[in-house]
């Protein structure tokens, strides 16, 4: 698996690259034909900072994409793990279904 991290407009740290890269990890379980995992963090700074975690994950003959905004990187990213493990869930019920009809 790929993991690229992105930071529009900052610089990212280390630990949180490490900290969204162990989250990442976990989608393993759920699909471990993951190719690639482009992550994009933005930061808007208004009145309260806005911290938006954007993921898009390549599996074979899928892409899928997550988006979470909130006060810190690390809410977003947790977020946008679990959207993502909801639809490798799903894809992996699609996939089962079709398999055994």
């Amino acid at each position: 698996m790929n993991v690229k991290i992105t930071a529009r407009k900052f610089k990212a740290h280390s630990t949180l690259k490490d900290f969204i890269t162990s989250e990442i990890e976990t989608l393993n379980k759920y699909n471990d034909n993951i190719l690639d995992v482009d992550v994009i963090l933005s930061f808007q700074n208004s009145n309260n900072s806005v911290k938006t975690v954007e993921m898009i994950l390549k599996v074979p003959g899928q892409l899928m994409t997550a988006t979470e905004s909130s006060d810190d990187f690390k809410k977003s990213a947790a977020a946008v793990v679990e959207k993502l493990s909801k639809q490798l869930q799903k894809l992996k019920t699609k996939r089962s279904a079709r398999v055994k009809a």
